[in-house]
């Protein structure tokens, strides 16, 4: 009967609508070194490359990138993940950690020792060896950065979790994108009213303030707030925000967000979901979050 009360529908509109993390962009100035440090080391696979088209380049509000060169990877397990790495020249003295926005990706391994092991004659910078994470004894998680100036958590996570993504390969997809605001309770109280998400209670570490957004498919946003002096992250000559540029969500209301977004949405050209509808918004604190219709 029209208008009748469904509790199974009240449920499912109840639902947060931001989804699990299906890729992230990063610039890079040479392709060649990132899919070669990548493949080797990391073994993960490319999936495509090519040249960005207008459309795509417009979605993400970045006109510039028309034209220019572009690689997706993804891990060896084939699980729905994809590094996409674009073309663009690193601002001298670029810091993602002095800048708002995109600052880290987080990546489940199966063996972090290993890994470290590895990564020791590589381009990839592993900052030491693993250690347990403060208060969560099941992961032990080491730093890195990558040839593109990429900043990595690759994480064992040793014992199964409900709300943690598992490595179904020696090195998995990501699990937790981190990004650094200026007011964290205005970017939690974002994820709140735009999509329904119920961030945890902010955490006061010694050096650190930082909440959680869970996601679904064991994904989640570490949301930390920044300490001392910082800035907006600048987009050149109408590019991408150097670093960890766009992060890509599913998103399961995805007409509710069409007055928040950079151009009307149009069917995406590049993984994770080809042919789907794709849209990109700006966050707070200028951060690209690319949503792909679930």
């Amino acid at each position: 009967m029209a208008g009748c009360f469904n509790p199974a529908e009240a449920q499912e509109a109840a639902k947060p609508s931001l989804g699990a993390i299906r890729a992230v962009t990063i610039t890079a100035a040479d392709l060649a070194a990132v899919e070669a440090a990548w493949t080797k080391f990391m073994g993960y696979k490319l999936v495509r490359r090519g040249t960005l088209n207008d459309a795509t380049a417009a979605s993400w509000g970045a006109p510039r990138m028309r034209g220019e060169r572009f690689i997706i990877l993804a891990p060896e397990s084939g699980e729905t993940f994809f590094l996409r790495f674009v073309e663009q020249a690193t601002p001298e003295g670029f810091d993602p950690a002095q800048s708002y926005g995109w600052n880290a990706t987080e990546i489940t391994v199966q063996n972090s020792v290993e890994l470290y092991e590895r990564l020791k004659d590589s381009p990839f910078k592993v900052r030491g060896p693993p250690n347990l994470v403060p208060t969560y004894p099941y992961l032990r998680a080491m730093g890195a950065v990558g040839p593109a100036g990429e900043r990595l958590n690759l994480t064992w996570i040793t014992e199964k979790r409900p709300d943690l993504a598992e490595a179904k390969s020696f090195v998995g997809r990501c699990f937790i994108a981190t990004e650094m605001v200026p007011d964290l309770p205005a970017a939690l109280e974002f994820y709140r009213t735009t999509f329904g998400s119920n961030p945890s209670p902010i955490r006061k570490l010694p050096s650190l303030e930082l909440a959680v957004v869970p996601l679904s498919d064991g994904c989640k946003i570490e949301v930390d707030q920044h300490k001392g002096a910082a800035h907006p992250r600048e987009r050149t000559d109408k590019g991408l925000p150097p670093g960890l540029a766009i992060v890509t969500f599913e998103c399961s209301a995805f007409d509710k967000m069409q007055g928040k977004i950079i151009k009307p949405p149009d069917k995406a050209t590049l993984e994770p979901y080809r042919g789907r509808r794709t849209a990109v918004m700006s966050g707070i604190a200028g951060e690209l979050l690319e949503l792909v219709e679930a």
